[in-house]
């Protein structure tokens, strides 16, 4: 009898765990950004409120899915990819790129890449008229430019569709907390001074890993 009992409750347990293992593995999904979607809208500007936007796009391998909640995340935006928008025509778009790729800049030679590693999320019911329209979570992570990290946090909306997550957020920087202090003095010259905040406008889309 007492054997019995033994044998019922090591199967109960082994159960248990099997099942809780189950449960466990089926919670915690990956997602893949993909790449010919998802970009960063980008905007700077000068002294005289001229500015020039553009686009850089996004890569990522790595966005965690946990019980239906994004619980980490990482994605880099590859600084050859960055193009003009607003320019009259080619020429002028490829210069200002080229310039914004050099060491005046984000010195595209040393550091190819910016990456923003999520370090937290929370709920987010704010108000702010800068924040995306239907942002319901707060995102906070590390910003790596120039091979120096500084803490940003900007509201996102984000949307889980079965297989599928975007996230959309809004977030301007000061260029100057990264040591990009090219055309930062304010007494400059109209022509020869650039507002240290920049505008980005990021738009994730991607697609659960399968196993």
């Amino acid at each position: 009898m007492k054997i019995n009992r033994l044998m019922k409750n090591a199967v109960i347990i082994i159960l248990a765990a099997l099942l809780t293992c189950g449960c466990n593995s089926k919670s915690t999904e990956h997602y893949r950004v993909d790449r010919s979607k998802s970009v960063v809208e980008w905007k700077g500007y000068l002294k005289n409120g001229d500015f020039n936007s553009g686009t850089i796009s996004v890569k990522s391998d790595s966005m965690i899915v946990k019980d239906g909640k994004v619980v980490a995340g990482s994605f880099s935006m590859p600084l050859s990819s960055m193009v003009n928008k607003n320019l009259p025509n080619d020429a002028l778009k490829k210069q200002i790129v080229h310039h914004l790729q050099s060491a005046d800049f984000f010195n595209m030679a040393m550091y190819p890449a910016v990456q923003f590693t999520m370090t937290g999320i929370v709920s987010y019911s704010g108000r702010n008229p800068e924040a995306v329209a239907g942002a319901q979570h707060l995102i906070s992570g590390d910003l790596a430019i120039l091979g120096e990290k500084h803490s940003i946090s900007f509201p996102a909306k984000i949307i889980l569709d079965e297989e599928k997550i975007s996230v959309e957020g809004k977030v301007s920087i000061d260029r100057t907390r990264w040591s990009m202090t090219y055309a930062s003095d304010e007494s400059s010259p109209d022509g020869l001074y650039i507002k240290p905040f920049i505008d980005l406008h990021l738009k994730l889309f991607g697609r659960k890993i399968q196993d």
